[in-house]
């Protein structure tokens, strides 16, 4: 027999855009997921962003344990949309020879 003491909200909330935040930060479900996955501990996580509290970031990793099929294709999702904006601003902003032609320009500004 199972016991519910209660229950606790997620502390996500989703943007116009789509993107899930911590309520009241700028810091998406992502960077918290992704920390979780390279090995960091909910304290070290918290020990990076000053605004999260530890009780929030543990109810997040545990939100994501019980539904990981879908946060993965939400970060699926999120990852080709960043390549995407990513190859629009390489198109846009070429990087190649950037060196040579931050240096002409310098040199024109002499």
């Amino acid at each position: 027999m199972a016991t519910t003491i209660g229950t606790r909200t997620i502390p996500l909330q989703e943007e116009r855009d789509g993107t899930l935040r911590v309520i009241g930060t700028r810091i998406p479900l992502d960077t918290i997921i992704y920390a979780y996955l390279n090995g960091e501990s909910a304290e070290e996580i918290v020990d990076s962003f000053d605004l999260l509290k530890l009780a929030d970031v543990y109810a997040i990793i545990s939100y994501y344990l019980d539904r990981q099929e879908e946060i993965n294709t939400y970060l699926q999702k999120r990852q080709k949309e960043a390549d995407l904006l990513q190859e629009k601003i390489e198109a846009r902003f070429p990087s190649s020879n950037i060196r040579q032609r931050l240096l002409a320009r310098q040199k024109n500004n002499d």
